[in-house]
């Protein structure tokens, strides 16, 4: 595992409050009840605090997988 996916992965289970085994890409949003509205924006922060980025508004709201979570951050870093 990357770097990146590694630290990606510790935004979700920190903010999420979750099991490292439930971070994989199939993990959707609202899918566990740890994961809602708020949760979500909280994600939000903890990514862009971890990363040094600025997530735009279309982006929060496409992120609704931890798959698409990677791509998306990706997007910001490359």
């Amino acid at each position: 595992m990357s770097t990146f996916e590694s630290s990606l992965k510790k935004c979700f289970i920190e903010t999420l409050n979750i099991e490292e085994s439930l971070v994989v890409d199939s993990l959707q949003y609202a899918s566990i009840p740890q994961w809602d509205s708020v949760a979500h924006m909280s994600l939000i922060v903890s990514l862009e605090d971890e990363f040094d980025i600025m997530i735009d508004t279309d982006d929060v709201i496409e992120m609704s997988t931890f798959a698409k979570a990677k791509e998306i951050v990706q997007k910001y870093l490359d």
